[in-house]
């Protein structure tokens, strides 16, 4: 069961990594919570599909996968060029690498349930002093 659910999760990936947006229905509940807050699948496919346009090159790469029953618990890494207003901050043209670690419980086979941190204090670090102001890389 565990194979199957992280086989499954990472098909999930390939929908948002692919752009098929429409295939989410596959993946995602009727209705779910995102972060304790209720929410259709069209709600979650829309806020999905906000970021995508905000950042074009966004992909959803698993660095850690643990997945317990019917719970994936996922370390998502991101190397991407915001070029509208993403996640509260205004772009400032340089590339973002950041991490967001997000818990989903599925039911049924699809998210029923999403909890996610996304590590905000990177973005704003990273906004804040750019490379060109003498920044740390995240990889130095």
């Amino acid at each position: 069961m565990t194979d199957d659910l992280e086989t499954r999760y990472r098909a999930y990936l390939d929908v948002l990594n692919e752009r098929r947006l429409e295939d989410l229905v596959h993946y995602v509940a009727d209705r779910l919570t995102y972060n304790d807050e209720p929410m259709t699948g069209r709600d979650y496919r829309d806020l999905i599909a906000a970021d995508i346009a905000a950042v074009p090159d966004l992909v959803y790469d698993p660095h850690i996968v643990v997945v317990s029953g019917q719970d994936v618990a996922c370390r998502l890494v991101f190397r991407c060029t915001p070029r509208d207003r993403f996640l509260g901050f205004t772009p400032n043209g340089e590339q973002l690498h950041f991490a967001e670690h997000v818990f989903y419980r599925f039911e049924d086979g699809r998210i029923a349930a999403v909890s996610s941190l996304i590590d905000r204090w990177s973005i704003a670090e990273q906004l804040r002093v750019g490379p060109a102001h003498g920044a740390r890389s995240p990889t130095s």
